[in-house]
């Protein structure tokens, strides 16, 4: 089987629902388009935008912390920077990002929706330029082997699992399970992009949580460990040649 790009996905609010792109133009030394620009403090959280270091995810609304996040669907629109959250198909809060108003209005109806599990008052943060609210401070894009899922999967005693579990930018095919991990400090290239495989992502008890349902079935970390000697799943890359990717372009490899 061809290597390939089978999906791609951006996340611009961390901890929210992801949105498919058909293509994407990539920026050598830049993240993954339109990816974790805002972030949800859970508390004061201490982040400077004046002076961006990275903070640890449990500083945010995260679902390691709150599964029930995943009830929630956000979808986010570029183009009028406007947050919308529902619950199934009925619109529960809506608000512009760019504007206080707007941030307001989403942090209020979290504020009340999570009353009790919060450590703090929500609020809205924007990435400033150069920067994003990733889970580790190397990390620029997210790639995630389909084989390797499917091998979890079988594990796990089921057929399949959401690859929205992982949010990963970049999806891919067709290469054995685990992979990935063999390409760690070497270059892959999808047309004239070229990217260099940096790390593994070790998981979290983000990954335990059932993206629809918002409810913890299943101990991936621990299934990982124990049945695989590790609690990694993914890897990191960065951008060292851009160019356009789209879903469906090979990968060499």
């Amino acid at each position: 089987m061809l290597i390939h790009v089978t999906r791609l996905t951006q996340y611009p609010v961390k901890g929210f629902t992801g949105a498919d792109l058909p293509r994407v133009q990539l920026v050598a030394g830049d993240h993954f388009p339109g990816d974790r620009m805002f972030a949800i403090e859970n508390g004061p959280s201490g982040f400077d935008p004046a002076a961006p270091v990275h903070q640890p995810k449990f500083k945010f609304l995260v679902l390691m912390r709150m599964p029930a996040l995943a009830r929630l669907t956000g979808r986010y629109d570029a183009a009028t920077n406007r947050f919308t959250l529902l619950q199934g198909d009925r619109e529960v809060a809506a608000g512009e990002l760019t504007t206080s108003e707007g941030r307001k209005t989403i942090e209020d109806y979290l504020a009340a929706t999570l009353a009790g599990e919060l450590r703090g008052p929500p609020r809205i943060l924007t990435a400033p330029p150069g920067f994003r609210f990733m889970d580790s401070q190397s990390g620029y894009i997210s790639i995630l082997n389909l084989a390797s899922l499917r091998a979890i999967a079988a594990r796990a005693g089921r057929t399949i699992l959401a690859p929205e579990r992982f949010r990963a930018n970049i999806i891919t095919d067709g290469l054995p399970p685990w992979g990935e991990f063999d390409l760690i400090g070497k270059t892959i290239r999808i047309g004239d992009v070229t990217l260099r495989m940096i790390k593994r992502i070790d998981r979290c008890a983000a990954t335990h949580v059932d993206p629809v349902r918002g409810i913890r079935d299943l101990d991936l970390v621990g299934l990982l460990e124990r049945e695989f000697g590790h609690h990694d799943c993914g890897v990191y890359a960065e951008v060292v040649t851009g160019g356009l990717v789209s879903v469906g372009d090979r990968i060499l490899a």
